[in-house]
């Protein structure tokens, strides 16, 4: 497995102003020995896919809590794609129905952590799950 130290964006995409959660996990992911890049608040998908690709992230991870994510999720995959970054893994959290899970998976979510989800959970999905697909 790669030493390689791990790039991963964290963006709030759309009109939702609660990032407590995204920074929390910013952090945890930080702490954890990752580069993490947050964006901030109201985030377009296109300027989160434009950061992603200038970063150079292994991953994006979304923080959705608005409702939105069966629009929002799609449109940063899209825009990703767009961008010649349709490899990069995304991610997200927030609320989210369990009944959409599994549309987003189709649609190419790679996780998605709901509400109670601890920042060991993700940090241990990031190894089990990413690392070993940029090693």
């Amino acid at each position: 497995m790669s030493d390689r130290k791990l790039r991963i964006l964290v963006a709030k995409p759309g009109l939702d102003g609660h990032d407590r959660g995204a920074k929390v996990v910013a952090r945890a992911l930080a702490d954890a020995g990752y580069e993490v890049v947050y964006t901030g608040l109201h985030q377009t998908p296109e300027m989160i896919a434009a950061a992603a690709v200038q970063e150079a992230v292994d991953a994006v991870g979304l923080s959705i809590m608005s409702g939105a994510h069966m629009t929002l999720f799609p449109a940063v995959l899209d825009a990703l794609k767009q961008r010649g970054a349709g490899d990069v893994t995304v991610f997200g959290g927030g609320i989210v129905p369990k009944d959409d899970l599994p549309k987003l998976t189709e649609m190419g979510v790679a996780k998605i952590f709901t509400p109670g989800a601890s920042t060991t959970e993700i940090v241990d999905w990031v190894e089990s799950y990413l690392r070993p697909k940029v090693a």
